[in-house]
């Protein structure tokens, strides 16, 4: 059960959400992984030798107490909805980021859509002390956002992102809230009622297993997997040293459209909106309407493409061919190819280094890949 090793290598300290990948993608299987020998692991990249005596000392010390099966059990009676990146429902885009977490709680409905929606997530954020201006941008374009049939991500925190939730809420529309907690752990306790409205109409998700009481370290972490889930990002009102420009960072490393509410150039909140924007971020413009039509013009990424492009190949290896087969013109996701080809990480991941330096594929943000 392969669920059961993404499970405990989770549970091992000093492996992190790349080098969980690194490993997945190296021995195709994490219990393959799971079960190398130390010298093994050395071939995996960012292994070095502390890390190679550090992570052999808690495996084993891990499998002292208990078999990553067993593990798995014991775990679901607490924790009892997570995805792993092998798992079907993991969500597509955040599953295409560097650094997807290994295990992804989720609570609510998770019908949401298809995938949690990988159509249209929007991200919201912005600071915990919105001005009157920023609470009423936040309020209009969530609504009009869960209207159109936009799904709203935020992280639930006071401020804009409270607003944000609740907007769409109240325009009866959906909602998913990143937490920096475990799913069950209510943070502010103050947004109690909002945390069992989006249960019903919407879902929470996080990285953190059940019980785990907030952390100033988490916060930073938890605003990836909003960049990650979402198609773009919306900064409403930001000081220059905030979560929201992190997150918005993140979104610039994904490859996903960032956006930013203009505000006055003497306003504390606005400064790093101003700063945004003037690194490329788009303005969000007054009429809304025109928002929706931008973002509704956002590529969609599709899960599979229905049919494959036919063009010019030259004479490829069997191997190479059935990869290069998979890959659209207008791009592919690297775990699509994995899924179409049958074939193992590490395989599809050497045959597109060999078709990119034979100048038939490019590889896009996101882990995403386009036939030249």
């Amino acid at each position: 059960m392969e669920r059961a090793y993404w499970l405990a290598w989770s549970q091992i300290p000093g492996v992190g959400p790349v080098l969980l990948q690194r490993l997945h993608q190296y021995f195709g299987s994490l219990q393959v992984a799971w079960e190398a020998k130390s010298s093994e692991l050395g071939a995996v990249e960012g292994f070095g030798f502390n890390t190679i005596q550090k992570v052999s000392k808690e495996r084993a010390s891990f499998n002292k107490t208990t078999h990553p099966e067993e593990f798995l059990v014991q775990h679901l009676e607490v924790n009892p909805h997570f995805w792993t990146p092998i798992d079907d429902d993991y969500p597509r885009l955040l599953l295409e980021t560097a650094s997807p977490p290994p295990i992804l709680y989720y609570c609510g409905i998770v019908e949401l859509e298809e995938n949690l929606g990988q159509k249209g997530l929007i991200g919201i954020v912005g600071t915990r002390q919105p001005s009157e201006y920023g609470i009423r941008w936040a309020r209009q374009i969530s609504t009009a956002l869960a209207k159109n049939e936009f799904t709203v991500v935020s992280g639930m925190a006071e401020g804009i992102d409270t607003e944000s939730h609740s907007a769409a809420l109240k325009a009866e529309g959906r909602t998913i809230a990143v937490l920096g907690t475990g799913v069950d752990v209510i943070y502010p306790a103050k947004n109690q009622k909002l945390y069992q409205q989006i249960l019903k109409q919407g879902i929470v998700v996080s990285e953190y297993s059940s019980k785990t009481p907030p952390d100033r370290t988490h916060f930073p972490r938890r605003n990836r997997i909003i960049a990650g889930l979402c198609r773009a990002i919306l900064v409403i009102e930001a000081p220059i040293k905030s979560g929201a420009l992190i997150t918005a960072d993140y979104a610039n490393e994904f490859g996903r459209d960032v956006y930013a509410l203009p505000g006055r150039l003497d306003d504390y909140n606005s400064q790093g909106c101003l700063k945004l924007l003037t690194q490329g971020a788009t303005p969000i413009p007054s009429e809304l309407d025109e928002l929706i039509k931008m973002l509704g013009a956002i590529p969609q990424f599709d899960s599979i493409p229905t049919k494959p492009v036919k063009t010019f190949l030259p004479q490829l290896e069997p191997e190479l061919q059935k990869v290069i087969e998979t890959v659209s013109m207008d791009s592919t996701a690297f775990d699509v190819i994995i899924q179409q080809t049958g074939m193992t990480p590490g395989f599809v991941s050497s045959a597109l280094l060999q078709l990119e330096l034979m100048g038939l594929v490019t590889q896009l943000p996101g882990m995403r890949y386009q036939r030249c």
